[in-house]
């Protein structure tokens, strides 16, 4: 994880610091295959050299990005998580728990349907 170093260690307020490593220490030890990188300012994770999701953070919320397409076949499952979400991401409020069984198929389904594939996000 010593590529996210830098964005974690910037990371003020230490309970959202806590969240994202504890993220992260999850998907890197569910998913060894992935790359950790910092691309466009934001931690993602690359398999063969696509975009599989990537994270963010606000003051109320942090984020994933699985893209717009997972978000929408994903669509029941995040409500029924209690997330907001928009066309591209999903918001994890702080204070709500990170459902890492919705995490685990959305970067699953990724990995599947996004092998072999040649650009970094779809088209």
């Amino acid at each position: 994880m010593k590529e996210l170093k830098d964005y974690i260690d910037a990371i003020e307020i230490p309970e959202q610091r806590k969240r994202m490593i504890d993220v992260f220490n999850w998907i890197e030890k569910e998913f060894p295959m992935l790359d950790a990188a910092i691309k466009w300012n934001q931690p993602m994770f690359i398999h063969e050299g696509t975009f599989i999701i990537g994270f963010s953070m606000a003051m109320h919320h942090m984020s994933f990005t699985p893209e717009e397409a997972l978000v929408t076949l994903f669509l029941d499952d995040i409500k029924k998580s209690g997330y907001d979400h928009t066309k591209g991401l999903v918001k994890v409020k702080w204070n709500q728990e990170v459902d890492l069984k919705l995490l685990r198929r959305m970067i699953e389904f990724n990995i599947e349907d996004k092998a072999g594939y040649k650009n970094f996000f779809r088209k």
